[in-house]
């Protein structure tokens, strides 16, 4: 019998699969930290500013029902369970959990330290675990934050980690609207600081892997910023036709637009499911290829 495989993905900041090359292994667990892009629906249980769990959040899951989730259907994390299952034949979804922490601010609160070790004490959950899984991680709340929360997973037993460069963020609807004028332009400067802290978070992440301190671990840079942006840059090729403004949720767009799936972005911040479902299958295959 094929051993189960863990994965944790450990995302720190508000943006936020990988098994060895080549071995038909299974994942028997998906551990989010992170918030709204990866929210499944625990933010219904949280004290937040922020709720998804209302219409015409949704819109295209099953029924047509809110669940939380901070899009029109399936988030990011979905996708990853979903492209698993696709690559893994044998992927167990009875046993597939989404524990997602909200916000980087209670994140940072509770602290990746205080989190994971609950999980090891889950019945299913045993010490190799996490040193054969992947921990995906996102470095949007500076490197400092993801150096010390990754330092805690490795020393719970964690090898391989993947980890997530800040999206353009000066191409957020939201941005567009603020500073873009009449043209909704993106915020040059904005995005001039995602791409100044991906260049540096790649070379930490390099410098990493000969550090004595993740002796025997593996980090993958994974590139969402040029992902999303490609999207941003060259819609019609990937079957969109708006990529400046939301679908919903904002003035230029109170009225949901009919077809999400022709929109880059479904609210002011958050991606559309066409969208996840578009980059998820290359940012996937990029993760296993860099820690096979």
């Amino acid at each position: 019998m094929l051993r189960e495989k863990i994965l944790v993905l450990t995302l720190f900041s508000i943006y936020c699969l990988s098994s060895a090359a080549g071995q038909n292994k299974s994942f028997s667990a998906l551990f989010a930290f992170g918030d709204s892009i990866l929210d499944t629906g625990n933010n219904n249980r949280l004290l937040t500013l922020l709720k998804g769990n209302f219409w015409p959040y949704g819109w295209n899951y099953d029924y047509k029902i809110p669940t939380g989730r901070f899009g029109n259907g399936r988030v990011f994390t979905d996708m990853v369970g979903r492209i698993s299952h696709t690559f893994y034949e044998n992927t167990l979804w009875r046993k597939l959990y989404f524990h997602v922490v909200k916000s980087s601010d209670i994140a940072q609160e509770l602290g990746v330290k205080r989190v994971v070790p609950a999980y090891r004490r889950m019945r299913r959950i045993k010490p190799d675990d996490l040193k054969t899984g992947v921990c995906f991680a996102s470095g949007g709340s500076g490197i400092d934050h993801l150096t010390s929360r990754t330092l805690d997973l490795y020393d719970l037993g964690a090898r391989k980690f993947a980890v997530m460069g800040v999206i353009p963020v000066g191409c957020l609807p939201f941005h567009r609207f603020l500073f873009g004028g009449v043209f909704a332009w993106c915020n040059f400067m904005m995005n001039r600081i995602s791409e100044d802290f991906n260049t540096k978070l790649q070379k930490a992440l390099i410098g990493y892997e000969v550090e004595e301190s993740f002796k025997g671990a593996k980090f993958v840079y994974v590139d969402m910023y040029g992902s999303i942006m490609d999207l941003i840059n060259h819609p019609k090729a990937y079957g969109f036709t708006e990529a400046k403004r939301s679908c919903c949720c904002m003035v230029t767009s109170i009225i949901p637009c009919r077809n999400p799936d022709e929109y880059v972005f479904y609210d002011f911040a958050h991606p559309t499911m066409k969208t996840y479902e578009v980059i998820s299958k290359p940012l996937v295959y990029q993760m296993r290829k860099g820690l096979a």
